[in-house]
């Protein structure tokens, strides 16, 4: 094959081990390879491996060989989040702080992508505690962007996110619950899908929070959700096991004739759209009726009450798992980590039941405005990527979530949503789309993005590592 290997993507991998006409071994061999070159610029991965990845790539060889793959992403090259347990790794959650203990099991995420006999070439890292759009970590060096080193990946999926980008193989696997998949893959130009809570079993698991596929192509997001979705009894908000025809979000443009699509240009709350990802927005819109899509304006139904009752209430649960903390351990804590959970010390009872009370008021909110939509498309963030260093858009750990207005309704009413490349800055850096659906609507979230990955402008060549 022509195109280099780490290239490829899942599905062509495995159409290709399927006719022998490649091993999982020299794919893996060849992601190993690049990832050398990209790995010291980005920082993106934690546990990486080479030995134990070529070690199941061998397995999977043999497998194939028998005509006896373990499942759809058998020798496909993978990562997993930091977060995500697998059985015997500690799981360091981005932050010094922990103690580091080896999982006692694999998380359902890891479980069900072992099961199917992915090759898990490395873990990717994550900020401190999973609680900045970043990659600055007080345990991992700092992740970078790979369409500009200076920028940040996004977080808190940031090592996944710069991962896809960087071509460090097909499949990776993220979570998200303010917008910690999207944030990363729209500012790495990458596809994801936060599914609907429950779509994807997780564990612990946690309102709002989901686990899901970071890729380049929408397809690869499909089979693997034929994997991640599988059902899990851990997870106690996981929904019940469904028959879904993943491989049917291969669509037609036409697909999006009729459909009543809302467009969201103003978050309600937080920072102001940047006139760069408004524009590219707004030509996305006018791709959407240029193929027969209704598209109708919408009002803003967030607010910045239900912004800060959810900041609010994140830095008490943070202050509270600080307080666990002996002093020594805390000390070891981001700085910015530190200084915003203790910012919440004096809150009184009443201001916490308040601050909780804004999660369902973002809810009905929410649901309310998407009701009379097939689905919502909006920017995925309002402003284009940050310094690499800093721990937020605007460094401030006082005003930490001002540019997650459009990503954590979706967490809040458990609806799916997509991130997909729409356009690029005037500096060459990828702009996301978000595109969210009906709950339990993933699927129809999927074959919309993919339709728009059809319609959509050509797409820039991926970042390449540097050569010195």
């Amino acid at each position: 094959m022509s195109q280099a290997l780490n290239e490829l993507t899942a599905r062509e991998l495995v159409d290709a081990y399927r006719d022998r006409a490649l091993s999982p071994v020299e794919v893996t061999q060849a992601v190993l390879a690049h990832v050398e070159r990209w790995e010291p610029h980005l920082q993106a991965t934690y546990l990486l491996r080479p030995e134990s990845a070529l070690e199941q790539a061998r397995a999977s060889e043999t497998r194939w060989r028998n005509g006896s793959p373990l499942g759809p992403l058998d020798g496909v090259p993978t990562t997993i989040k930091e977060n995500i347990a697998t059985r015997g790794d500690p799981l360091p959650a981005g932050t010094a702080a922990v103690e580091l203990r080896p999982a006692p099991a694999d998380a359902p995420p890891s479980a069900r992508l072992k099961e199917s006999g992915a090759v898990i070439v490395s873990k990717t890292t994550m900020p401190d505690y999973g609680m900045l759009s970043s990659g600055l970590s007080s345990f991992h060096t700092l992740a970078r962007n790979p369409w500009d080193l200076s920028k940040t990946p996004g977080g808190s999926s940031a090592g996944a996110g710069a991962a896809a980008a960087a071509g460090y193989g097909p499949l990776h696997v993220g979570t998200d619950i303010g917008g910690s998949l999207r944030l990363p893959a729209g500012w790495c130009g990458i596809f994801t899908l936060k599914p609907s809570l429950g779509r994807i079993p997780i564990d612990p698991p946690y309102m709002g929070r989901s686990a899901g596929p970071m890729t380049r192509t929408v397809g690869d997001a499909a089979l693997m959700m034929e994997v991640l979705a599988l059902p899990d009894a851990r997870d106690s908000m996981s929904l019940p096991a469904q028959d879904i025809a993943w491989s049917s979000s291969e669509v037609a443009v036409d697909y999006l004739k009729g459909l009543r699509i809302g467009l969201l240009l103003d978050a309600g709350c937080g920072l102001a759209v940047e006139p760069e990802i408004k524009a590219a927005i707004e030509n996305a819109a006018r791709l959407f009726e240029q193929a027969g899509a209704i598209v109708e304006p919408m009002q803003p139904f967030m607010s910045q009450a239900m912004l800060d009752g959810m900041d609010h209430l994140w830095r008490m649960r943070s202050l509270v798992d600080m307080k666990t903390l002996p002093p020594e351990r805390r000390a070891k804590v981001l700085p910015y980590i530190l200084q915003w959970a203790e910012s919440a010390a004096g809150f009184s009872g009443e201001h916490v039941f308040r601050a909780l009370s804004q999660f369902h008021a973002t809810r009905v909110a929410t649901v309310d405005a998407c009701a009379k939509y097939d689905y919502v498309i909006s920017p995925v963030s309002p402003n284009m990527p940050a310094p690499a260093d800093h721990a937020s858009p605007t460094n401030d750990p006082l005003r930490p979530l001002e540019h997650i207005g459009f990503t954590v309704p979706y967490n809040m009413s458990e609806q799916p949503a997509s991130s997909i490349n729409c356009g690029y800055s005037a500096t060459g850096l990828p702009i996301g789309l978000q595109i969210a659906g009906q709950r339990f609507d993933d699927l129809g979230v999927l074959k919309v993005s993919r339709a728009f990955e059809l319609i959509r402008e050509p797409q820039r060549a991926w970042p390449q590592p540097p050569k010195n």
